[in-house]
């Protein structure tokens, strides 16, 4: 099996990414994508709790921004984690997500919900890019929502009053610059249409020409519907199709392994990148 997109303690995951390594290889996983938010923080502790036969595909999900203001997420694998204009990019956007949570626990807290910065801290990992599941995390500490999905569904979607966007690259920037970092850049569950504003199917075309390798079908966030038109745009547009769990531990009720890549489209994937990142024991 092969599971291209997940998430551990790093970001918004609940695993670390050594719990994360173990409960891939023990749940029969070949390869691992591991992509935190702007983040490749976890990239060392995931490369030297690797054993058996799973190898691990790293990377980061960018969070970027349309120029119209549609937020999109661009998961960027097997770059060069040493690379600086990537990692600068990553890095701005991580700067800013404070002042967009204090702002979000402002508009929280104007209409009466007892909710601080403080409290968001509590619920963040050592170590972790803050970001609204771990805000969703104190509302259900603070026993305002019952679970992430219930905080996301009332109150932190994208159309919420409460919502607040950040600095992020254009999906085009982030492209560019994943793939001048030797990595491969495939688009994340850009139907989803749930989690509330969506890519058009005519957007793709600048996203090509920017260099994007493939297209994130198979995802639970996205119909059947929505898959089919989306493998028809990959299969007009000569993209890999790849599936992945979007796996966060506990923090949402995605399972790991439970849409995947087949093996075909992995290894046309991976011929993409500049050299092969792979990590295996």
């Amino acid at each position: 099996m092969i599971d291209l997109h997940t998430h551990t303690t790093y970001s918004d995951g609940t695993d670390s990414p050594l719990a994360l390594v173990k409960k891939a290889a023990s749940s029969g996983i070949t390869v691992l994508g591991i992509a935190d938010h702007d983040s490749t923080s976890g990239w060392s502790e995931a490369s030297a709790a690797l054993h058996g036969e799973l190898q691990l595909a790293l990377g980061a999900e960018v969070s970027c921004l349309t120029e119209d203001g549609v937020s999109v997420h661009m998961l960027g694998l097997l770059f060069d984690g040493e690379n600086q204009p990537l990692q600068q990019l990553l890095s701005d956007s991580r700067d800013t997500r404070i002042p967009r949570m204090k702002k979000m626990i402002e508009n929280l807290q104007s209409a009466g919900y007892e909710i601080t910065l403080e409290d968001v801290h509590a619920s963040t990992p050592q170590g972790a890019t803050v970001g609204r599941p771990h805000l969703a995390d104190a509302l259900v500490a603070r026993k305002i929502v019952k679970s992430r999905d219930e905080a996301f569904t009332d109150l932190l979607h994208n159309d919420s009053p409460f919502y607040v966007s950040h600095f992020a690259p254009t999906p085009e920037d982030s492209i560019r610059a994943i793939r001048a970092a030797g990595g491969v850049a495939v688009i994340a569950h850009p139907f989803a249409s749930r989690r509330g504003q969506v890519l058009s199917a005519g957007s793709f075309q600048s996203l090509v020409e920017a260099g994007l390798n493939g297209i994130e079908v198979f995802h639970r966030d996205q119909s059947e519907d929505e898959r089919a038109q989306l493998i028809a745009i990959a299969d007009e547009l000569n993209l890999v199709i790849t599936g992945s769990s979007d796996y966060h531990g506990t923090g949402k009720l995605n399972k790991l392994g439970e849409n995947t890549t087949t093996q075909a489209q992995w290894e046309r994937l991976e011929s993409m990148a500049d050299q092969r990142r792979v990590v295996s024991r």
